[in-house]
């Protein structure tokens, strides 16, 4: 389990990995050997069993960014004025550092909205990289076009692919072997938006290379609320899901808390228009997911 903190100086990750090897034992009588047949000197020698080969060594996990590519990349003049601001409440340091991102891998941003989250994953994977930036096609069409085809115009996410999708199939068949997938503060839109959330799940898993990582950050519900408030209040409670993913296949790997905030009620609108000058004060859980 990884825990996160904003609270610390710095970043500080705790990694704790448990591994538990079971072996089966006898119980069961020797069987009784047959005679061996006497062998005539010319009959052939059988031909020993070919040797069995060492099973093949994982490659290693490509390494995240370290502290100071981040600061590097954050830091970049070409940056907006605007992305620079969201920074103050999103925690990119810390959020960048979570993800274990780096150069070359290939990613995904669902629910990609006007892209500040799409940016941040482009610079970190670089040019050998990939970025899948997904949209819901009606929302793109009703909120969002002018906003994402600016974004990506931007030199620096040259290698975006653009993918309008609907969220139950969020993914153009070339996205495969995916190190990362990352859907920031939408899980509760794919509530009201009426998409299919186990097949989104399952079609995540599946584009997913095995070990790789999917990423939710959400705005904390209460206790019991479930995903009832998920167009009210656009929050959704946390176990809700952890539960929706872990039956998709996923298991649990992770958990930051540098968005949390105790304080927050959970009993107000957190969307960026009715939050005002709320938004990013409420508690969000980050949750990192992997495919076995």
């Amino acid at each position: 389990m990884i825990l996160v903190s904003r609270f610390a100086p710095g970043l500080v990750l705790l990694g704790t990995l448990g591994l538990t090897l079971a072996g089966c034992g006898g119980g069961r009588a020797a069987e009784p050997q047959a005679a061996s047949p006497t062998r005539s000197s010319s009959t052939p020698e059988p031909t020993p069993p070919a040797p069995v080969p060492p099973l093949a060594t994982p490659a290693p996990a490509a390494p995240g960014l370290s502290a100071d590519a981040i600061h590097t990349l954050l830091a970049a003049s070409d940056r907006t004025d605007e992305d620079k601001k969201l920074d103050t409440k999103r925690h990119p340091d810390q959020f960048l550092a979570f993800l274990g991102i780096g150069p070359g891998m290939r990613v995904a941003d669902l629910g990609s909205g006007g892209g500040y989250t799409t940016e941040l994953l482009a610079r970190a994977v670089g040019p050998t990289g990939k970025v899948y930036a997904q949209n819901d096609p009606d929302l793109v069409k009703r909120f969002m076009d002018k906003a994402v085809t600016a974004r990506l115009a931007r030199p620096v996410n040259a290698g975006v692919e653009r993918a309008d999708r609907p969220f139950d199939d969020p993914l153009p068949a070339e996205a495969t072997d995916l190190d990362l997938v990352v859907l920031y503060i939408f899980y509760h839109d794919v509530v009201w938006i009426g998409a299919d959330r186990d097949k989104m799940n399952r079609a995540i898993l599946a584009a997913l290379k095995p070990g790789g990582a999917y990423v939710i950050v959400d705005a904390s519900a209460k206790a019991g609320d479930g995903v009832t408030v998920a167009k009210t209040l656009h929050r959704i409670e946390e176990s809700t899901v952890r539960a929706e993913v872990q039956r998709a296949g996923f298991t649990l790997a992770g958990s930051g808390d540098f968005l949390r905030n105790p304080s927050d009620a959970r009993d107000w609108n957190s969307s960026p228009k009715a939050a005002g000058e709320r938004r990013g004060t409420e508690d969000c859980f980050v949750l990192k997911f992997r495919k076995p």
